[in-house]
């Protein structure tokens, strides 16, 4: 099935988690710009966590924004899952960008994840970028920011985006600490191949043969990006209005292209003095 975020809980074990298999989405958004081999798979990983670290949370929360941005060649890598399940992400980089483990490409950098938006109140989590892969960054981020054993497989590449999350439940009494050993174990011998194309029920069973797992329903998942021209509008007024002159005395007219769609704003100088007045 395409498109879609699973969650599941183990019925007599203290662990949830949650499957995310995207395909057509994703192969649209490789469309949408052209990225170099590396920071294209690091993208589609992104947003595959995105969709995961999203199911945990309460739709109250609005949307999450994982970020992860340093002084390296790969200078932002950013994902976004919105309330409803959309999903939009970009990356910023500078070449010759190498095949590198993700911490030497992000360099001295930072993982944050931000929850909220839609008018309600933020929240952000912040910790060093120290990890080799983006897998294991977003483990560390939920051990050290909110103290949750994690575990995450992702994979990317130009057909798909999938990915697993695993999460201990904390303060259950009946927990056994072997299972969390043995679920991780279990969970470690699923191939991108198995994540990609088997039912989700089907790859459960197979992983875990001894264990009673509850699937919920499905989310359905697609690109959606926020941009508008009133974002635009206000993000031109938030620069003021002498750096738009700037630009003005440049070039004639301002030019804003979404980093995340690649829509394309134009807006005259008039336009542009209208903002201001």
């Amino acid at each position: 099935m395409s498109d879609f975020l699973h969650g599941f809980m183990f019925e007599h074990v203290a662990v949830r988690g949650a499957i995310v298999q995207l395909d057509a989405a994703w192969r649209f958004m490789r469309t949408l710009r052209a990225y170099p081999g590396v920071v294209e798979s690091l993208l589609g990983e992104g947003l595959a966590a995105a969709a995961l670290l999203a199911s945990t949370l309460k739709r109250t929360h609005g949307s999450l924004l994982l970020q992860m941005q340093g002084d390296g060649a790969l200078q932002l890598l950013l994902a976004e899952c919105s309330s409803d399940y959309g999903l939009r992400g970009t990356a910023r980089w500078s070449d010759p960008i190498p095949a590198a483990p993700l911490n030497e490409l992000i360099g001295t950098g930072r993982c944050v994840i931000t929850l909220g938006g839609n008018g309600g109140a933020r929240y952000q989590g912040i910790v060093p970028m120290e990890s080799n892969s983006l897998a294991q960054a977003l483990e560390d981020y939920m051990r050290r920011s909110e103290q949750l054993e994690t575990r995450m497989l992702l994979h990317a590449d130009t057909e798909a985006a999938v990915g697993l999350l695993l999460q201990r439940i904390p303060d259950r009494t009946d927990a056994d600490p072997d299972d969390w050993n043995r679920v991780q174990h279990f969970a470690g011998t699923v191939s991108a191949k198995e994540l990609h194309e088997l039912p989700v029920p089907t790859l459960l069973h197979r992983l875990f043969p001894q264990d009673d797992v509850r699937v919920f329903d499905g989310r359905a998942l697609r690109f959606a990006c926020s941009c508008s021209i009133q974002r635009v509008q206000n993000m031109l007024t938030g620069l003021g209005r002498s750096e738009v002159e700037e630009v003005l005395a440049e070039r004639g007219r301002m030019e804003v292209r979404c980093e995340f769609c690649g829509q394309l704003y134009l807006f005259t100088a008039e336009q542009c003095r209208a903002l201001f007045s």
